[in-house]
């Protein structure tokens, strides 16, 4: 770990609550504008998709983040490999596809399979996005205790 990780090494609900506020806010913006082209709707009405799926995605992040730390604090093997980390991205972009498509398919007035075509662009952006993203946020802010071992959630 780097010097500035190690002295800005957060942890719990405040490295929850600012993983998320950075995460979502980026999230966002891109999302308003890939909506807004894919859909050909415009930024407005694409924007509010955005912060409806940022509404959801917040919930999804919160539950699949303290379950996937509560079963990577029980593994043998610490730390992040990429290995961990691409199955991180996946397993939660997956999940948020299940929730996310039915919810553009109601709002922009399309087929549920319209709406899958047209999240594929978005899922493909958000699995570079969330692997990046948070690469960048254990760099900057240091790993999770149940990265390191450091405490055992009950």
């Amino acid at each position: 770990m780097s010097d500035f990780s190690q002295a800005t090494s957060m942890q719990g609900l405040k490295r929850r609550v600012v993983y998320v506020t950075l995460y979502e806010g980026i999230a966002i913006v891109a999302a308003s504008a890939g909506l807004a082209w894919t859909s050909g709707q415009g930024l407005g009405h694409s924007g509010v998709a955005a912060v409806l799926a940022s509404a959801v995605a917040v919930v999804w992040n919160l539950v699949f983040n303290a379950l996937f730390e509560r079963w990577e604090s029980r593994q043998a093997v610490r730390g992040r490999s990429i290995r961990r980390r691409v199955a991180h991205a996946i397993g939660f972009e997956g999940g948020l596809v299940a929730f996310l498509v039915p919810l553009f398919a109601w709002w922009m007035d399309i087929s549920l399979w319209q709406a899958l075509v047209m999240d594929l662009g978005l899922v493909v952006f958000f699995l570079i996005y969330t692997f990046v993203f948070n690469w960048a946020f254990d760099r900057a802010f240091g790993l999770p205790a149940s990265a390191t071992g450091a405490v055992r959630p009950a």
